[in-house]
């Protein structure tokens, strides 16, 4: 089904087809969670009187939808990833997508690496000029009981 880096694995031991009952124990997910995704086209379950039934496909994109997750992707950009690998016929572009993203995720983050620091480092500014202040104001209480006790 697919190839490229973002799509090689497959779930430990996949069954032919699961509920969502099993497959969200076995993923570790709720049902909303995946009925959620299926809204958004991710999974697509057959179904069999009221109970849908997941494909090793479905197992295979929900593992990946998972995947995106954990990389901090959003849903349309897990999405697009997922699609890819079923109407591509090489990987190279599915490929240069999955880079492309994450490329996007990776400045983001050094983004928030970097905005974290600044703030750190504000925080221990301000920190010191509270302990100086704080230093100062117990100095000059000292220096007025002494006074006071001088008069």
């Amino acid at each position: 089904m697919c190839g490229a880096a973002f799509c090689r694995l497959r779930p430990a031991a996949m069954n032919e087809t699961q509920t969502i009952t099993e497959l969200a124990r076995d993923f570790g997910v709720t049902t909303r969670a995946i009925r959620y995704w299926e809204s958004h086209g991710l999974v697509s379950p057959a179904r069999e009187g009221g109970n849908r039934i997941y494909s090793k496909r479905d197992q295979t994109r929900l593992k990946l939808a998972l995947r995106g997750k954990r990389l901090g992707l959003s849903l349309a950009e897990i999405k697009d990833l997922i699609d890819m690998y079923d109407t591509a016929e090489d990987e190279s572009t599915q490929l240069l997508s999955f880079l492309g993203a994450l490329e996007q995720r990776r400045a983001a983050l050094e983004q928030q690496r970097d905005d974290i620091e600044a703030v750190l480092k504000e925080i221990s500014r301000f920190e010191r000029q509270c302990r100086e202040m704080l230093k100062a104001d117990q100095t000059a209480a000292t220096a007025a009981r002494k006074k006071s006790r001088g008069s």
